[in-house]
C-alpha cells in the first residue's frame, strides 16, 4: 500500500497549483480520502476530504471557495486543485486515506486515516 504525492512547488500569490496523490496496492474506490497540510512546529490540519460512502466533501474554512478536491478511481489518483493561492497556504501537503466511512466531525482528524503520502511542499511567495 502506497500513496505518492506530487505537484508542489513555488507559486506567486494569486496563482494555482494542482496536487496529485497516486494510490497503489489497494482500490481507491473503497476509501475515504483527504488532504492535510503542516508547517514546522505546528499540528497537521485538515484541508479537504471526500467520504467514500456518500462522497460528501468538506473543506476547511480557510480554503473554501479556492480549493477543490476530486478523485479519479479509475486512475487511482486524488487531486487538490488550489486556486487564488495566498502566502498563508505555504505548507507541506499530505494525502491520506482510510477504508472507513468517517463521521463528519472526524474527517479532519489525522488519527482517522490509515495511509499517508510522503508530503509535497507548496510555497506561495512573490
Amino acid at each position: 500500500v502506497q500513496l505518492q504525492a506530487s505537484g508542489g512547488g513555488l507559486v506567486q500569490p494569486g496563482g494555482s497549483l494542482r496536487l496529485s496523490c497516486a494510490a497503489s496496492g489497494f482500490s481507491l474506490d473503497s476509501h475515504s480520502v483527504a488532504w492535510f497540510r503542516q508547517l514546522p512546529g505546528q499540528e497537521r490540519e485538515g484541508v479537504s476530504a471526500i467520504r467514500r460512502g456518500d462522497r460528501k466533501t468538506v473543506y476547511a474554512n480557510a480554503v473554501k471557495g479556492r480549493f477543490t478536491i476530486s478523485r479519479d478511481n479509475a486512475k487511482g489518483t486524488i487531486y487538490l486543485q488550489m486556486n487564488a493561492l495566498k502566502p498563508e497556504d505555504t505548507a507541506v501537503y499530505y494525502c491520506a486515506t482510510t477504508s472507513g466511512n468517517p463521521i463528519y466531525s472526524s474527517m479532519f482528524q489525522p488519527t482517522t486515516y490509515t495511509y499517508w503520502g510522503q508530503g509535497t511542499l507548496v510555497t506561495v511567495s512573490s
